[in-house]
């Protein structure tokens, strides 16, 4: 609900991501058009274990598309999905669906193959449905864009200077409560609207609305709630009634638990090189920003009804996919890819990855929804949406950039782009190794990034590029970032002052913490700490005295309470601009 996109933020890189470049950025690898896994799966068997092919070439009217999706089979025939989450596919284009595929499996326990009709949860793509809602109830004048958030929660902290336009393009300076420590310790648990929106109306406002973008899920949970406010029924009863049953949506709601779906996938993230039950986020958390389940077809439906003019009037559209800030319009990420205009939105939490994109003039529709998070490299909605589109629209695209690297770049130069960078939802961390400069995004894994020139690097294994910002001194202070037709400024993180320590005073903080809803462990690997909560990936955390440790994937520190006698009884957690205390489990006693 990603995007671009990722604490507990702290320890995952899932956050509702959809829009921005956080999630999206850094793709591990090939993608799946590059595929470097091994092995053969029966393509033709759609009871075979881990796939599931529906490809549906017969709407297919032009050799050249019968041909990319024969191309596009054999891609998928050469990855052995039968051990693996699941990817649903599908591409539409003039409103038919030409090709349809689902390889893995929806429940890697069951060894229940997925298939197109399996429901993923799909995240930020929750926010397209909200932005309809909000725009057909201004259709109806029940509300108007310019109405402020006080008119609807008068207590709301500044809400006479927030606009519902401010909260459908994240310029409402709004805390994102999904990037608190907060919203994770209560992740998994059912709430309400009252409670999630009582979280963060207090919090004061980031930046004066209107003047900036961050992505911010606390505006379209606030939408949500808006809009059973002001149509009189649950947020998930008037999308039900305005847009899935005329719609013929079957396989999509709001998610809950008490649902019970069937063909529902399971949500897995990758940890040491194997798949795990994710966190699993109860949906009522989230709400508007990103609450929904679905399938490749249903969003295929919802789709072409978007561009077919059945869901909003032609001006309410057009304001819709207007790019206002960051690219970003009401629900929809307005952008570009090698010359070609798109307009789309991805998804993200624990569990789940999807992207929906759309080549308005080429009338081409792209659609991946999987069931992992993180994953591997290959199995990245963002990614094989794009790459897919390219094979069907290659001829109609710019070429690829090719950049030449600068191997006049020194080292000494180089080292000034070491440290942190503050990406929203995540954190880029740059290193240099053996006079080469690697990245690394908060959940994805190091890769070269290549000099253009002093300031300038791209990576290779994604069309995305980065311009360092120096000041008068020499020091650099931030940078640019360049991805899929949009640029965002980021800033540079303080720097943290590492010491080493001796294993005794390491070995006081060995142990388990209990963070509510997730126990964390902390072990000593040789000369340092490594930091693992609940179910996600293990961390190390560095010290920066006797007491205090961070993380360097992320903005989050931790200091322990130590009695005068070295004894450690908790902690202080800090993040988001926020803290709180954490308890030492104490081993049981030997009997």
């Amino acid at each position: 609900m990603f995007e671009p996109g990722f604490p507990m933020t702290l320890f995952c890189n899932c956050r509702l991501g959809g829009s921005t470049l956080t999630l999206l950025l850094i793709v591990l690898g090939v993608t799946i058009l590059g595929v470097t896994m091994t092995g053969l799966v029966d393509a033709q068997d759609p009871g075979a274990s881990g796939t599931s092919n529906t490809t549906d070439a017969a709407t297919a009217e032009s050799s050249d598309t019968q041909t990319f999706v024969k191309q596009l089979d054999q891609k998928l025939d050469g990855v052995d999905a039968s051990e693996l989450p699941a990817l649903s596919l599908l591409v539409a284009r003039d409103g038919e669906v030409i090709y349809r595929r689902t390889i893995g499996l929806a429940d890697l326990e069951n060894e229940k193959a997925a298939t197109a009709k399996t429901k993923f949860r799909i995240g930020s793509i929750t926010k397209q449905f909200t932005a309809a809602a909000i725009l057909r109830l201004v259709a109806d004048e029940k509300l108007t864009l310019d109405d402020t958030l006080d008119q609807f929660l008068p207590t709301f902290s500044r809400g006479d200077e927030i606009t519902i336009h401010h909260l459908l393009t994240h310029t409402s300076g709004i805390p994102s409560f999904t990037e608190t420590a907060e919203f994770w310790q209560r992740v998994s648990q059912p709430t309400t609207d009252a409670d999630v929106i009582a979280s963060f109306q207090g919090l004061p406002l980031s930046f004066k609305p209107g003047t900036k973008y961050h992505y911010n899920n606390s505006g379209y949970f606030l939408l949500g709630h808006i809009v059973a406010q002001v149509s009189g029924k649950t947020f998930g009863d008037y999308l039900q009634d305005t847009f899935f049953q005329p719609l013929g949506m079957t396989d999509t709601g709001i998610h809950s638990p008490d649902l019970n779906l069937e063909n529902e996938a399971r949500g897995y993230s990758l940890q040491d090189d194997s798949f795990q039950p994710a966190l699993n986020w109860h949906m009522s958390q989230v709400g508007g920003a990103g609450a929904m389940y679905s399938t490749v077809d249903d969003l295929m439906l919802w789709n072409e009804a978007v561009f077919s003019g059945q869901v909003l009037t032609s001006d309410l559209r057009e304001k819709a996919f207007t790019p206002y800030q960051n690219g970003y319009g009401y629900g929809w990420l307005i952008g570009e890819h090698r010359g070609l205009r798109t307009i789309s939105h991805n998804g993200g939490l624990n569990g789940f990855v999807s992207s929906l994109i759309r080549y308005p003039d080429q009338n081409l529709t792209v659609i991946a929804l999987h069931n992992a998070s993180p994953s591997v490299p290959e199995m990245t909605p963002e990614s094989v949406t794009r790459k897919i589109a390219e094979l069907f629209l290659d001829a109609e695209m710019e070429p690829p950039v090719v950049h030449q690297v600068d191997s006049m770049v020194t080292t000494e130069i180089l080292a000034r782009y070491v440290g942190r960078y503050d990406y929203g939802v995540a954190v880029l961390v740059v290193t240099l190794e053996d006079g080469h400069l690697f990245a690394q995004l908060t959940g994805q894994g190091k890769a070269e990034i290549y000099p253009k020139s002093e300031t300038e690097f791209f990576w290779k294994i994604v069309d995305a590029s980065v311009a360092f910002q120096i000041n008068a001194e020499g020091l650099c202070t931030g940078a640019k970032h360049t991805q899929n037709g949009q640029t965002m400024d980021v800033r540079r993180l303080p720097d943290h002052v590492v010491v080493e320590l001796p294993s005794e005073i390491l070995d006081r903080y060995v142990g388990v913490y209990d963070y509510v809803q997730a126990k964390m462990t902390i072990r000593r690997d040789g000369d340092r700490l490594l930091a693992k909560l609940g179910t996600q990936p293990e961390l190390a955390i560095l010290p920066e005295n006797k007491t205090k440790f961070h993380w360097q994937v992320v903005e989050a520190s931790i200091e322990f309470d130590v009695d005068p006698n070295g004894g450690v009884s908790g902690a202080t957690h800090t993040q988001g601009g926020h803290q709180f205390k954490v308890l030492k489990i104490k081993e049981e006693e030997p009997k």
